[in-house]
């Protein structure tokens, strides 16, 4: 992952703690968007950035346990479960928080039964429980840059979207945003008012994850606009396919300083998280490596 190091580091995840669904509703793009209410207070939690992250864990398929269960700790649960009842982790972005109304939204992609966290999304009602650590995070689009780029998508959206909400007055974005198809288009942030943003929609349309993507902002020419002197600062997350190839774009075809670009794959073809976690040091280091040689060889 490259973020940006002028923005301070990420901090350590606070322990896992309970929440309650207070609400749960369908929203453009085939998504469900829940409410959830954390028994920590909101206004506790540390959020100053725009990609928070929280690890939602969910009882695995056949678990003889749940969250309805009050004796069931989550921040002791691995300790006393038996390895094959321990919590399932997929890791999801918030939406948007309310420290008066103590909730946080979470936006959930459904692909029919498959997986575990999207079926329980569809399905869930308020009153159920869940648990989750965090927030993490470590990115807002910081003051002086002329234009900011966002790319990324479903997965992305939730962090871009609080990314456009926030950014500094009287500035200018483009975002390019992959998305199924135009059935599936979800409803486009609201920007500041003074700041000028163009959203790009990227239809799959049944291509392969992240691949026209890639090919509209290496269409778009902004790479090479920064380059030459636009100071252009860029969030670019999603498949890691997808991150791979635009790595190569923006750092060894133009050459673009790596304190400019938080870049990193949220995950990947044909895994779980569990396997993508698992595997995403060396899939980033082979990625560095080629980065290396290319840069090398010119």
């Amino acid at each position: 992952m490259t973020d940006n190091p002028r923005q301070p580091a990420r901090r350590r995840r606070p322990a896992p703690g309970p929440a309650t669904v207070t609400a749960t509703r369908r929203i453009p793009g085939g998504m469900v968007r829940l409410t959830l209410s954390p028994e920590k207070p909101v206004s506790a939690m540390d959020l100053q950035y725009t990609d928070h992250y929280v690890k939602l864990l969910f009882p695995p398929v056949g678990a003889t346990w749940s969250w309805e269960d009050a004796t069931i700790d989550p921040a002791t649960v691995r300790d006393v479960l038996p390895k094959d009842q321990l919590p399932v982790m997929r890791t999801y972005t918030l939406r948007s928080w309310d420290t008066e109304a103590n909730t946080v939204d979470i936006d959930f992609v459904i692909h029919g039964d498959q997986g575990i966290a999207g079926p329980w999304a569809a399905e869930v009602q308020p009153g159920a429980r869940i648990a989750f650590a965090g927030p993490g995070g470590a990115w807002r689009p910081s003051p002086g840059y002329s234009r900011y780029v966002f790319a990324g998508d479903e997965s992305a959206a939730p962090a871009i979207f609080a990314g456009v909400e926030n950014l500094p007055a009287g500035s200018s974005a483009e975002v390019f945003l992959e998305e199924e198809d135009a059935a599936h288009a979800l409803d486009a942030p609201v920007a500041p008012e003074g700041s000028e943003v163009t959203v790009h929609r990227v239809y799959r349309d049944g291509a392969v994850h992240g691949t026209e993507l890639v090919r509209a902002v290496v269409e778009s020419g902004l790479a090479a606009e920064a380059a030459s002197g636009t100071r252009t600062s860029w969030f670019v997350h999603g498949v890691a396919e997808m991150i791979r190839d635009l790595r190569r774009h923006l750092f060894v075809d133009n050459g673009l300083d790596r304190a400019d670009v938080s870049i990193s794959g949220y995950w990947r073809l044909g895994m779980v998280e569990d396997e993508w976690q698992a595997s995403k040091r060396e899939f980033n280091a082979e990625i560095e490596a080629a980065e290396a040689a290319a840069q090398a060889a010119r």
